[in-house]
């Protein structure tokens, strides 16, 4: 049966779901932070000639971090089940293996990167997607023991 768990236990898919879904929150939130986003003043909403860079090394706009706020959200509220939570985490990675695709096909600088990305987004779309992927068939799959 797969019901919300209401006694404060989370299992394992479901608390990395919690913990990928704010870490998503908190990269979005931080995507709008001047100083720890250089360049801020280029952000614009949805461009390859966004240079604002998240960390001064992941290039992001306007668009990309609504988009991780989104994702933030999405993983905390799916979290509360264990379905919500594998499907966050095995739907989420298959976008991100998209997008890493995306990254690699688009020209940087053309009007189709639109998202916008680099080759630093591209290797970390990569690694998520590959990761989440892998947490969210891996940790479904567990059983929580039985508290004696």
């Amino acid at each position: 049966m797969n019901t919300p768990r209401t006694t404060g236990t989370r299992t394992p898919v479901q608390l990395a779901a919690l913990v990928t879904g704010a870490v998503f929150l908190l990269v979005g939130v931080l995507g709008f932070v001047p100083g720890i986003t250089t360049d801020y003043d280029q952000l614009q909403f949805a461009s390859h000639d966004s240079e604002a860079m998240l960390l001064g090394v992941f290039q992001v706009s306007i668009l990309h971090n609504i988009v991780h706020l989104l994702f933030g959200v999405a993983g905390i509220l799916l979290a509360r089940t264990v379905s919500g939570a594998r499907n966050f985490l095995v739907g989420g990675g298959v976008v991100y293996l998209l997008l890493w695709i995306y990254g690699m096909l688009v020209d940087h600088d053309s009007a189709a990167n639109f998202v916008p990305v680099n080759n630093a987004d591209n290797w970390l779309h990569l690694v998520l997607g590959v990761g989440m992927i892998a947490l969210g068939l891996l940790l479904a799959r567990r059983r929580p023991h039985a508290v004696r």
